[in-house]
């Protein structure tokens, strides 16, 4: 009887040590398969990580803009085959705090601030040349779908035969680059050279200079040059 008690117990000792490691083993299966999803999802987020790097800083920007301006487009068109004015439905959706407080900061903005720099004065031409530009919504949805995610440029995007323009566009190219020339012309003119003037100066620099001073202080000295001139000075 001893026996036959001895024998149990060892047979419920072993069938509960191998539950145990079953499910140790079963426990150590999942946490395997968790670190193997951590790892793909690290390795996802560093991909995207490293692919936002690379766009343009302004690249956020330029995209919500798109999207925004896109949809004004496709609200206009609702509205003017509904036979409605665009600007009035949209205005009846702003509140007058809001409009309000446009209104006030249209009013404080100044459009001309003058010549500061060479930096500044291209940055303005450039924004006049962008806001000229309008986009076509219909063409920029077809390439999205053709291109995919190659669309939006990285920095290994070279961007040679991903898209090509069109003939229309590069006459537009071709046109606004002939009025910039055009426009340009008109104030980019070389004074001309006065042949008879008095050569008081000794190079370009100089003349510039002599020049300066003759028109902050010429009409104090006028009299004294004329007088060197007579010979009269005293």
């Amino acid at each position: 009887m001893a026996s036959k008690g001895a024998a149990s117990t060892s047979k419920a000792g072993s069938s509960s040590s191998a539950a145990s490691k079953f499910a140790r083993m079963n426990r150590f299966r999942e946490l395997e398969m968790k670190m193997n999803e951590a790892r793909k999802m690290n390795h996802a987020e560093v991909v995207a990580e490293d692919e936002r790097k690379k766009r343009p800083q302004n690249f956020d920007a330029k995209r919500k803009r798109l999207e925004w301006e896109q949809e004004e487009d496709e609200k206009r068109k609702e509205c003017i085959e509904r036979g409605e004015s665009y600007d009035r439905v949209k205005l009846m959706s702003v509140g007058a705090d809001e409009a309000e407080r446009w209104e006030r900061k249209k009013k404080k903005k100044n459009p001309d601030v003058g010549f500061a720099d060479y930096e500044q004065a291209t940055f303005r031409q450039y924004s006049q040349l962008t806001k000229q530009i309008k986009p076509d919504h219909q063409e920029v949805s077809r390439q999205k779908e053709q291109l995919g995610e190659d669309f939006y440029a990285s920095a290994d995007t070279l961007g040679l035969h991903q898209r090509k323009d069109s003939e229309d566009a590069i006459d537009r190219m071709v046109g606004d680059l002939e009025k910039q020339i055009e426009k340009r012309s008109k104030y980019s003119r070389r004074r001309t050279f006065d042949e008879e003037a008095d050569v008081d100066y000794i190079n370009e620099r100089n003349a510039k200079f002599n020049q300066k001073l003759e028109r902050f202080y010429g009409k104090y000295t006028a009299e004294i040059k004329q007088n060197l001139e007579r010979g009269t000075a005293v």
